[in-house]
């Protein structure tokens, strides 16, 4: 006998975690249909479909009574499984998918095993994780039912076990149970309703008991409707609203280079918001190559779904560049905010972009960033991992640490991919679905297959584990829409002056060097403090590590390096001695931007004494903000008179920089300077005081200019600034001659450094 699922009237179960979120077969709902005076149609409900409505509508049953048996065949292993669940539930018990078998042709899924969710036994975890004591669900009963694939495509029933060795649920207790449950579309939207007018859980509850007749005919538990308003956040900003709306107008009015959008219904809101100040979309001018998508806000942990776009600085602390309030997270939504967000940025796609491994993110971003690298968040992966792999994780404590180690510190593909098949061989994990998908998924979040591109991380293991960094400490679970903007506004004056502070550092303590070496010198004065402590990391390791040429055909030369000791872990460097170029097989400048230890190694060898431009990513150094000229047409920032307040005092701070360092490279052009200062303090004073009178605007060939109306000052301020200039090239002469006396005795002290070592290491062989 066929069972075609098509005719019949079953009704679909709910929550089978038994695979992939994309694969629409893991995870199928069932509900009670017995409405009174509320129609509660109970119909099919995939992952991520953010609630937008049924997918599936039941049909006709012609026998409501009919029992599975062996030999029974469906079209589909999922009208099997539905089948069995509409039998769990008339009988009295819950169902969920148990073990499989794959095709060895093909690696489908040829033989489910469905059973009742009391099947088996919970394994015994570490006691010290958790004082929490669970309930005991899982009594070993045998009740299930096999079906298999047969040659012809249809699923045959092979194994039938009926008995259950504890007590069946009565008809009026079913719907509590788990593979029983769920929240309907019409139940959602009256949920949708009554959350609106500001209904908890509690009373929402009482309204779904009393319409639909009793707590039996609703078809779900109150912690199921709670997870859903948790979930749902009403789709609008609620009370609230309102005054995220009058911040973002007020921001505008005062700030032109101030930029917000709403998606949807602006009056209602219930649309998404984006929003950018000018400081957000000039810093991405600067530092836009590589950005991540902060969606931690968006779990049930955290009241507002909230959403920043992020970066690093040349400081390597995380910079802001936009956020986002989602309130529909259907794939449009996103896409429509991706390409908003690009709007306000100039339209200039970002090399990559880290978010975490949602379907609907990432097919938003195939749309709205062709040809931008995306990468999952690593933190997440992990995360994810203690929740499909917790088996693994308790019973086996090694796991997790040879688990991390494989997706760590594997340096090549080879590596990771012998890593993998053997971890996934010693712990029996060979048919786990979610790792399987997760290893299909592995150039999107493995170190070792991202390192090729730029993510301006100090290190290929740090791995987007930090995604949310930015709003650490400011927003957080109990955070919510009315204090949302003081706490970002908060943040953002925090991490300015973290900036600022990083940047003090950087002119005003010069870091100790620890060779001889010109390079050292020369990226202490050209990086920031932190990448230069992470060069110099690298400079130091060379002196343990040896290169040797392996290949020397052609215009390149290729290299061995290793450290001593450890002829094991071998990288190659390809170097062009013409071009000064070098690439090397470990790929850390092109994810990090900052050169590696074997590409230096080489480099002595061959007596490279300075860093080559090439190697010098100006987003890493001290100057990264300076000689940039923003094309503010385009970016729609403020200009002339009417620019800014932000731009103004970013534009004064970076001139501000400059001036310090070259005021302070002698005694005499330091006095000069002061005096300099000083009388353009005494200007702007006079400035604030006159106000508009002191300054009269005139059009000149269509152009304006700023007339003084102390002309005896304007010609004061001239002569100190050509003596000014004077005694700059005069020092600069003389500092040109020094560098040269200097650079000259590095080198001979180098040669000689690299004589005395070569010479110890021919004694100790």
């Amino acid at each position: 006998m066929i069972i075609n699922m098509d005719h019949l009237n079953v009704i679909p179960f709910d929550n089978i975690n038994m695979g992939s979120e994309d694969d629409p077969n893991t995870a199928l709902h069932l509900q009670h249909h017995q409405p009174h005076n509320l129609n509660l149609d109970f119909d099919f409900d995939y992952p991520n479909n953010n609630n937008d409505g049924d997918l599936l509508e039941p049909t006709s049953l012609s026998d409501p009574n009919l029992d599975p048996y062996e030999g029974m065949e469906f079209d589909s292993e999922q009208s099997a499984r539905i089948f069995y669940n509409s039998y769990a539930r008339r009988v009295g018990f819950s169902t969920r998918v148990s073990v499989y078998q794959r095709s060895r042709r093909d690696g489908s899924i040829i033989c489910r095993q469905i059973v009742c969710s009391r099947e088996g036994f919970r394994r015994e975890g570490n006691e010290n994780r958790s004082k929490r004591q669970r309930t005991v669900t899982r009594v070993g009963c045998k009740a299930q039912m096999t079906v298999k694939k047969q040659s012809s495509g249809k699923w045959a029933v092979t194994k039938l076990v009926e008995d259950h060795n504890h007590e069946l649920v009565p008809p009026d207790k079913v719907h509590s149970l788990r593979s029983h449950r769920h929240v309907s579309g019409s139940a959602r939207s009256l949920i949708d309703t009554l959350q609106a007018a500001g209904m908890g859980p509690s009373g929402v509850m009482s309204v779904l008991i009393r319409e639909s007749g009793g707590i039996n005919n609703v078809g779900f538990t109150k912690v199921d409707c709670q997870n859903y308003m948790s979930t749902s956040r009403q789709r609008t900003l609620g009370p609230g609203g309102q005054a995220v709306f009058d911040y973002l107008k007020q921001m505008q009015a005062e700030d032109p280079g101030f930029f917000y959008a709403v998606q949807g219904d602006f009056e209602n809101s219930t649309g998404n918001v984006f929003w950018a100040d000018a400081n957000a979309r000039m810093n991405y001018s600067f530092f836009g190559d590589t950005i991540k998508f902060d969606t931690t806000y968006r779990t049930n942990r955290y009241r507002v779904p909230f959403a920043p776009f992020t970066g690093w600085n040349h400081h390597g602390q995380p910079l802001l560049f936009g956020c986002a309030l989602l309130l529909n997270e259907s794939e449009s939504s996103f896409v429509w905010l991706f390409q908003t967000w690009l709007a306000a940025m100039s339209g200039r796609r970002p090399i990559s972009i880290t978010t975490d491994q949602d379907r609907i993110i990432r097919a938003a971003v195939s749309q709205a960033f062709p040809g931008t690298r995306l990468r999952f968040c690593k933190w997440n992966v992990f995360r994810e991992a203690q929740e499909k792999l917790s088996h693994e994780y308790h019973s086996h404590p090694t796991f997790e640490p040879e688990f991390h180690r494989c997706i760590n510190m594997a340096e090549s593909i080879d590596e990771f991919e012998s890593c993998w098949e053997s971890l996934l061989q010693r712990f029996d994990l060979s048919d786990n679905e979610w790792l399987q998908s997760m290893y299909n998924a592995r150039q999107q979040w493995v170190p070792v297959y991202l390192q090729d591109t730029f993510f301006g991380e100090m290190s290929i293991l740090q791995g987007s584990d930090s995604i949310n960094s930015y709003f650490d400490g400011y927003i957080n679970a109990s955070t919510n829409i009315h204090n949302l903007i003081k706490q970002y506004e908060k943040a953002m004056a925090i991490r300015h002056e973290k900036e600022v502070k990083a940047d003090y550092d950087t002119l005003n303590s010069p870091p100790v060097l620890k060779t001889p070496s010109p390079m050292e010198k020369q990226a202490a004065n050209l990086y920031t403090r932190r990448i230069f402590m992470k060069f110099q990391e690298e400079l130091v390791e060379t002196l343990a590590y040896l290169a040797t040429v392996v290949d020397d055909i052609g215009s390149a030369i290729t290299y061995r390096v290793a450290k001593f000791g450890e002829d094991h872990k071998v990288h190659h460097v390809r170097f062009n001695a013409f071009e000064k170029r070098a690439s090397c097989s470990c790929q850390m400048f092109e994810f990090s931007g900052i050169i590696c230890r074997h590409i230096l190694a080489v480099f002595r060898v061959k007596n490279v004494l300075t860093l080559p431009s090439n190697y010098i990513l100006k987003r890493w150094t001290r100057n990264a903000k300076s000689g940039v000229v923003l094309d503010e047409h385009t970016l729609g920032l403020p200009f002339n008179t009417q620019e800014s307040l932000a731009a103004r005092s970013e534009n004064l701070r970076l001139e501000a920089i400059k001036y310090v360092e070259e005021g302070a490279e002698s005694e005499h052009i330091y006095n000069v300077a002061m005096d300099a200062l000083h009388e353009a303090i005494r200007k702007v004073a006079a400035a604030k005081r006159c106000g508009s009178a002191l300054l009269q605007t005139t059009v000149v060939n269509g152009s304006q200019q700023l007339q003084s109306c102390s002309l005896d000052e304007d010609e004061k301020i001239q002569e100190l600034t050509a003596e000014l200039e004077q005694a700059s090239q005069r020092c600069e002469a003389y500092r040109t001659k020094l560098l040269c006396v200097m650079k000259d005795m590095e080198e001979w002290k180098l040669r000689i450094s690299v004589k005395v070592q070569n010479v110890r290491l021919k004694m100790k062989d």
